[in-house]
């Protein structure tokens, strides 16, 4: 069983202040289990998206935990961000997207090995 979504968002919200950095919810998906969308503003006309990882990397010792992938390897204009993001909704009306603003792209997401 996972967290629900939004005590997970909460708490992820949490830690980003905590680091000192801006986060918010831009919108909120179901609250049992909507999947989370986290976008990263670089402050520089740029931004990192990171989706949930597909079932198949995560380990089935800790089936509890939320684990992520970004879209790009690299840093993506904005507008191109928010187009996927647009997509992501339309495929699934009850996820949610987080953004945050970091300048170095600090995320506090546990990344699927790749």
């Amino acid at each position: 069983m996972r967290l629900k979504s939004s005590i997970w968002v909460a708490a992820y919200l949490r830690r980003c202040q905590i680091e000192g950095v801006f986060g918010a919810v831009r919108r909120r998906g179901a609250e049992e289990a909507g999947a989370v969308l986290v976008k990263v503003g670089l402050l520089d006309g740029h931004a990192m998206l990171y989706v949930p990882a597909p079932q198949t990397v995560y380990d089935d010792s800790r089936p509890i935990e939320r684990i992520f992938m970004p879209t790009s390897r690299e840093p993506l204009p904005e507008p191109s961000v928010e187009e996927r993001l647009a997509k992501e909704i339309r495929f699934d009306p009850d996820a949610w997207i987080v953004e945050t603003e970091d300048r170095a792209g600090r995320h506090f997401l546990d990344l699927a090995r790749t």
